[in-house]
C-alpha cells in the first residue's frame, strides 16, 4: 500500500508538473508564434519595399534610356548638319575664289588695255600693296611699260614688294 500511495503521489507530482510544463511550453509556443508573425510582417514589408525600389529603378532606367535615345538622335542630327555646313563652306570658298579670280582677271584685263601713262598714274596713287597686287597679274612687258612711266621711288617700292611675292598685304 505504501507503494501504491507513493506511486500515486509520484504520479500526481509528475502529472502536476507536466501540466505546468505543458503550460510553459504553450506560453513559449505562443511567444514564438508572435515572433514568427513579426518576422513574417517584416519580411513582407521588406519584399514590398524591394519591389517598389525595383519598380522605381526600372522606371528611372527606362527614362534614362529614352533620354539617351533623344540625345543620340540630336547628336546624329547635329553631326549631319555639321557635315552639310562644312560642305557649304567649301562650296562658298570655291565660289569666293572664282569671284576673286574673275575680279582679278577683269582688273588685269582693264589695266592691260589702258595706256601706260594712265595706268602708271593710277597705280602711283594706290597703296604699295594694292599697286603690287595689280601689277603682279599683268604680263611682264606691260609691267615694264607701266613702271617706266611711274615715279622712280614708287616703282622701287612696288618692285621690292613684288620681289617678296604674294600675298601683298
Amino acid at each position: 500500500m505504501r507503494f501504491i500511495f507513493m506511486v500515486s503521489i509520484l504520479c500526481s507530482i509528475v502529472f502536476a508538473e507536466g501540466s505546468d510544463c505543458t503550460k510553459i511550453f504553450e506560453e513559449r509556443k505562443l511567444e514564438l508564434l508572435k515572433e514568427m508573425e513579426k518576422i513574417d510582417e517584416a519580411r513582407q514589408s521588406f519584399e514590398a519595399l524591394q519591389s517598389a525600389t525595383n519598380l522605381l529603378f526600372d522606371n528611372k532606367k527606362l527614362a534614362l534610356e529614352q533620354r539617351e535615345a533623344v540625345v543620340d538622335k540630336n547628336l546624329e542630327t547635329t553631326k549631319q548638319k555639321e557635315k552639310e555646313i562644312a560642305k557649304m563652306v567649301e562650296e562658298n570658298k570655291k565660289l569666293l575664289e572664282q569671284i576673286e579670280q574673275k575680279t582679278d582677271e577683269k582688273i588685269s584685263e582693264t589695266y592691260n588695255k589702258m595706256k601706260d601713262a594712265s595706268a602708271a598714274s593710277i597705280i602711283e596713287n594706290m597703296p604699295v600693296d594694292e599697286g603690287a597686287s595689280i601689277i603682279f597679274k599683268l604680263p611682264a612687258k606691260k609691267i615694264s611699260q607701266i613702271m617706266s612711266k611711274m615715279d622712280p621711288k614708287k616703282a622701287s617700292d612696288i618692285t621690292l614688294r613684288l620681289k617678296k611675292g604674294p600675298p601683298f598685304k
